[in-house]
């Protein structure tokens, strides 16, 4: 007679791999596949954005983390470890396809390359955050009294 734990270990291997996996990682990405991980909901992965600052600001895959090309190396050395997920994209295919070859040859091992970029993301609505996309605030929306003064007039008005 088998014992609980090898009926249990038996019933195990007659059974399909229950376990949901992430859509595997390959050296180039379509936008598609950078969402359809999002989607799956695993957080093990990092979003770099290889543009500049200015670029970065005014426009930028929500969640991903600014590495310029010149601090890549360096930044990403100091903070992400080598077996790490990473999806990189910058102006160009071209310029992504340069930063992910500076990450593939300062160790890390799972690196893909977002085609396409931007313009790719908002194609498929992905998420996306920047001054751009979400209007500049003017000196108003800081000033509690400016904006306390377009509350009463938009009661006033209201009434």
């Amino acid at each position: 007679m088998k014992t609980i734990p090898d009926q249990i270990a038996d019933i195990k291997e007659k059974l399909p791999d229950l376990t949901p996996t992430p859509p595997s990682l390959k050296a180039q990405v379509s936008s598609h596949d950078l969402k359809a991980r999002l989607d799956w909901g695993e957080p093990g992965l990092t979003i770099i954005d290889a543009r500049d600052f200015e670029s970065f600001d005014k426009s930028r895959i929500t969640g991903a983390v600014p590495m310029p090309m010149d601090e890549l190396v360096d930044r990403a050395k100091a903070s992400l470890e080598p077996v790490r997920d990473i999806y990189i994209y910058a102006e160009t295919d071209e310029q992504t396809a340069e930063a992910a070859n500076l990450l593939r040859a300062a160790g890390f091992r799972k690196v893909a390359e977002l085609k396409g970029g931007i313009p790719a993301w908002k194609a498929i609505d992905g998420p996306i955050d920047g001054a751009l996309e979400h209007g500049n605030p003017g000196p108003a929306a800081y000033n509690v009294f400016a904006r306390l003064q377009h509350h009463a007039k938009a009661q006033k008005i209201n009434k």
